[in-house]
């Protein structure tokens, strides 16, 4: 398994890393720890923590020693057979850098820090995560700055039912769930007495024949306050994980994106698994 974390050697991209490697512990995996410096953008300031890039010129000499610093301090705390270690610098846009490693190490999945529930949504500035997430056509694993690893056994896929998933999607949703045999929470908001179409009857039968062997419950919440319901929903079956299709994009964005005066804890302390086709 090829895995991509971009950095930017602040604290919030090592917690990023430790998850990785406490989430891929049982896995042989190749880690590939990314650097990009958009020297484009040096006009712009100082670095902006947290989100995956430095936007200050660096010396490649620097960057060079602070990603075999990293890669030292890994293999110090954490050495496990199965995990590799390889480093690289971009000097592009971000998204290029990203799309560039994704294509030359044949990456299977992205992980990656956020800073806050500002640091994914889309529109601010560092808004690397935001970026990745919607114009990277990998899954992108997003850890916020206040998640801490816990073992994923409980993970919640909210659904509207209206995509047909792809083969793709399921594979990737059943492959992280067998990591740590977690549970699968599908979640379906809806508001009362709403009926399933008939489109959405079929996407939900498939999703059913498509989990069969993994350990799973459909759950339906009487609701239109999406948001909200997430909320309760993640508090109450402990969710350790949700896992989004990005292609859902209405859907996907009330839940990851849209600002809301409530303070919806799941986006600051849960880490999102955004699935693409």
């Amino acid at each position: 398994m090829n895995v991509l974390i971009p950095t930017d050697f602040s604290d919030n991209s090592w917690n990023a890393i430790e998850y990785a490697i406490s989430l891929l512990k049982e896995v042989r995996v190749t880690f590939y720890l990314l650097h990009v410096n958009n020297t484009t953008s040096t006009e712009m300031g100082p670095e902006i923590q947290g989100s995956g890039i430095v936007l200050a010129t660096q010396d490649k000499i620097t960057v060079t020693t602070q990603l075999q610093e990293l890669k030292n301090r890994i293999l110090t705390q954490y050495y496990f057979n199965d995990h590799s270690y390889k480093t690289s610098i971009e000097y592009t846009s971000f998204i290029k850098g990203v799309r560039t490693q994704i294509t030359i190490n044949e990456i299977d999945l992205i992980i990656m820090g956020t800073k806050g529930a500002s640091g994914i949504k889309k529109y601010t500035l560092g808004s690397n995560a935001g970026d990745v997430i919607t114009k990277v056509k990998c899954p992108v694993l997003v850890i916020p700055e206040n998640s801490q690893f816990e073992e994923p056994k409980h993970i919640a896929f909210p659904t509207d039912f209206n995509l047909l998933y792809k083969e793709r999607i399921v594979k990737t949703l059943k492959n992280v769930t067998q990591l740590h045999h977690s549970f699968l929470h599908v979640v379906h908001v809806r508001g009362k007495n709403v009926p399933l179409t008939e489109v959405q009857e079929k996407n939900k039968t498939f999703l059913k024949d498509s989990l069969e062997e993994i350990q799973h419950r459909f759950h339906t919440c009487n609701t239109s306050d999406l948001e909200e319901a997430i909320q309760k929903f993640v508090e109450k079956k402990q969710i350790n994980i949700i896992a989004m299709v990005a292609k859902n994009l209405n859907f996907f964005q009330r839940i990851l994106f849209r600002p809301t005066v409530k303070k919806m804890s799941y986006q600051t302390e849960v880490p999102f698994l955004v699935l693409h086709e």
